[in-house]
């Protein structure tokens, strides 16, 4: 199923929360969501008051940094996915 999210919203997959630093340390009780994730699809854009529709920023198959409680949690054939807006975004991981 695919999903097509309206005006500037996003659907975002989360990042695997991680387990393990880089030099193999284990991260006991590590329950937090982790804010970043991959974008699976994006809306249109929104429009502004002179009636134009400015183009989404944000792409698909970007990698993202999103505020804490950003969007609404969904899950769509077993696979949990973040809806979220585009002004939620604190930025793009390069």
């Amino acid at each position: 199923m695919e999903i097509k999210p309206l005006y500037d919203r996003l659907v975002v997959k989360r990042a695997e929360a991680r387990t393990q630093t880089e030099s193999g340390i284990y991260l006991p009780g590590k329950e937090d969501a982790p804010q970043e994730g991959e974008v699976m699809a994006v809306g249109d854009g929104i429009w502004l008051e002179s009636g134009v529709m400015r183009p989404t920023i944000v792409k698909k198959g970007d990698r993202i940094l999103f505020s804490k409680y950003a969007g609404a949690e969904v899950v769509l054939e077993g696979e949990e996915l973040l809806i979220l807006r585009e002004d939620d975004v604190l930025g793009i991981v390069r």
